[in-house]
């Protein structure tokens, strides 16, 4: 296997961290959303990411961070990326990363399942279905989950986006059923009459809805890729592909030989830390949920900031062990916007950063006209073939 430049990549997608309106955001209600740039101002300017700064975070915006300047002398290259896929969710972004932009916008369901669905679904389980409504999972949850503990229901809801959710208190409904109900919800919305991209186990506990927690048990059961993505040429090329997060969920175990499951965005950087001590020639893709999941959709600027600051620690050891031909490229998948109405993602531009130690230069990259640039340089780097759909940049650095 021959490589340009680099042995090792490492992909880390900060999930939801937007850094700006798309120009597109319109299309969507997202003008005015910046996830990056609400998070700073919350912070009234004592938000610190020092690791991000020196990368350029604030660089590749118009106007920087609250609290987190430009720097002169960038210790990497840096840019933002547009999405052209027809969606704003985790699938649509990691797909579109990956070379299989989503050019068909998939359903959603502004007011609730239709019946047909509904039945199919309660008739599988032997459960009635509450809720089927789009709303926030942690105040559905709050409202209906004493309910669901009493009788065994099941809560369905979705947002937004193309996701069908179920949320099942873990001592009422275990673990291996409501995953097994998932599995039959997929099979109902493959297409063509309806094609959902992502059907979610919520798992909760706690004695009631004022303790309601949900867990680290949640599954996403995604829509399969319709096409072959960036892993699967790598892989297929005999490049060594690990997905960290729920990187294995998005992409339905496609293109992916090793995976590991996270826990948090800490447990996130644990795997992270683990796989950069190994020894191997490939692509490491990490997602990191906790910034949309936790605090995101729950639009809380103070903990998502929070998130942003620990993250940044963690990265601080990264940057430390990188060697010099490994290549590290941190991204989004979408914006989460914690200032912004409602309780949705947000259609905004992503961040990108590129280092290495090794590199000699450092700079803009411009702005990328599609996600599918990051697939493209990872493909550039291995020598493999993929799809068209994105222009690499490893020449530019």
């Amino acid at each position: 296997m021959s490589t340009k430049n680099y042995k090792r990549v490492f992909g880390i997608v900060m999930d939801s961290v937007g850094t700006g309106a798309a120009p597109d955001a319109a299309k969507f209600d997202d003008v005015g959303s910046d996830t990056l740039g609400h998070v700073g101002e919350a912070y009234k300017g004592k938000l610190q990411i020092p690791n991000l700064q020196q990368l350029g975070i604030s660089n590749l915006r118009d106007q920087p961070i609250e609290g987190v300047a430009k720097v002169d002398q960038p210790i990497g290259y840096y840019s933002k990326m547009q999405e052209i896929s027809a969606g704003k969710d985790s699938m649509d972004g990691h797909w579109e990363m990956m070379g299989l932009p989503v050019n068909k916008p998939l359903n959603t369901f502004p007011n609730g399942f239709p019946a047909d669905i509904l039945e199919k679904l309660a008739a599988f389980s032997g459960r009635k279905i509450i809720g089927n409504r789009p709303e926030s999972g942690t105040k559905i949850i709050a409202e209906l989950g004493e309910q669901q503990m009493k009788t065994g229901d099941l809560i369905v809801y979705t947002s937004g986006d193309s996701v069908l959710q179920i949320a099942a208190h873990e001592d009422v409904i275990p673990l291996k059923e409501l995953y097994r109900i998932c599995e039959y919800a997929r099979a109902l919305v493959n297409g063509p009459k309806y094609t959902v991209g992502r059907i979610i186990a919520r798992p909760y506990v706690g004695p009631d809805k004022d303790h309601f927690t949900r867990t680290a048990n949640r599954h996403d059961f995604t829509l399969e890729p319709t096409g072959k993505t960036d892993l699967d040429y790598l892989q297929a090329a005999g490049v060594h592909t690990i997905g960290i997060g729920k990187i294995n969920d998005i992409f339905s175990s496609h293109g992916i030989d090793e995976g590991y499951h996270n826990e948090s965005n800490m447990d996130g950087m644990d795997h992270v830390d683990h796989v950069m001590a190994e020894d191997f020639t490939g692509f490491a893709f990490t997602n990191l949920v906790d910034f949309d999941a936790m605090y995101g959709h729950r639009r809380n600027p103070i903990g998502f900031g929070e998130a942003l600051m620990d993250f940044d620690k963690r990265l601080g050891t990264v940057l430390k062990n990188l060697k010099d031909d490994d290549l590290l490229m941190i991204t989004a998948d979408h914006g989460n916007d914690p200032g912004f109405k409602g309780t949705d993602h947000t259609r905004e531009e992503v961040p990108l950063l590129v280092y290495s130690p090794s590199l000699k230069n450092s700079g803009s990259l411009g702005v990328r006209k599609t996600f599918a640039d990051f697939g493209a340089t990872v493909l550039d780097i291995f020598n493999v073939t993929g799809n068209p759909a994105g222009t690499s940049f490893l020449n530019e650095i």
